[in-house]
């Protein structure tokens, strides 16, 4: 593997440190390529972890734009990227924060005529989305791709994340049936809210779980989804079956 410039041996001292990740562990993050699928709150907080990690390229996916609403719980976006594509508004804090990263922005929703095609040829999947189909997508996709999955979802002050590795339970098999409309109101961001810092949280785990995947570290949050409680700060964790 190529060795690392004067430059990032400095900006990945702290990494460099942990004999988990050592040299080894940094090289592979380099070269490692991640899709992150939703723009938003989740994708806010692991896409610059993911970024100041030095994964080498991450692709951010989603076709919405940025609004005033967005902000509360988007850090990633700014008042001035308000009207702008999310993936092109995300692209260019990445750039800003470690300009060594490759970052390509899809400015579309992920779909069934997409999804096999910008998922194909990376490493990692990030699910940052907010609705059940999409979801669904995503995890079949990956499981049909045997790539492995960082999921995490929000509503209101709770978190749900876990990870999908080839063989273990993933998203359909956890939630084998959609919603109820009264549910889907109910967990809506606009209609029920949610606690913004909470974001924070969840899709810092899911940046976590990522890197651990890359460089082959720690054990990994399948079979199993840890339940956030950010009114009590209490985490449970639920074994799954596959």
């Amino acid at each position: 593997m190529k060795k690392l410039s004067k430059e990032e041996s400095e900006r990945y001292k702290a990494h460099l440190s942990l004999c988990e990740i050592d040299l080894p562990g940094q090289q592979r993050l380099r070269q490692s390529r991640i899709a992150v699928v939703g723009a938003g709150a989740l994708a806010s907080a692991a896409l610059l972890y993911l970024a100041a990690a030095g994964v080498g390229m991450i692709r951010v996916i989603d076709g919405d734009t940025v609004s005033l609403s967005n902000l509360q719980r988007q850090i990633i976006h700014s008042t001035q990227d308000i009207g702008l594509p999310k993936p092109q508004s995300a692209a260019a804090k990445i750039a800003a924060l470690n300009p060594d990263v490759d970052v390509e922005p899809v400015c579309r929703m992920l779909d069934a005529d997409c999804a096999l095609q910008l998922l194909a040829d990376v490493d990692v999947v990030l699910d940052c989305t907010d609705n059940y189909d999409a979801r669904v997508l995503v995890s079949d996709t990956c499981v049909e791709l045997g790539k492995p999955l960082c999921f995490a979802a929000l509503s209101r002050f709770d978190g749900q994340v876990m990870t999908h590795m080839p063989g273990t339970a993933h998203y359909r098999t956890v939630f084998p049936a959609p919603p109820t409309r009264e549910q889907l109101e109910c967990r809506s961001c606009a209609v029920s809210g949610v606690l913004n810092a909470l974001a924070g949280i969840a899709g810092s785990m899911q940046a976590a779980e990522a890197i651990k995947i890359i460089i082959g570290a720690g054990d990994l949050l399948t079979d199993r989804m840890v339940l956030i409680d950010a009114l009590t700060f209490t985490f449970r964790e639920v074994r799954l079956k596959n």
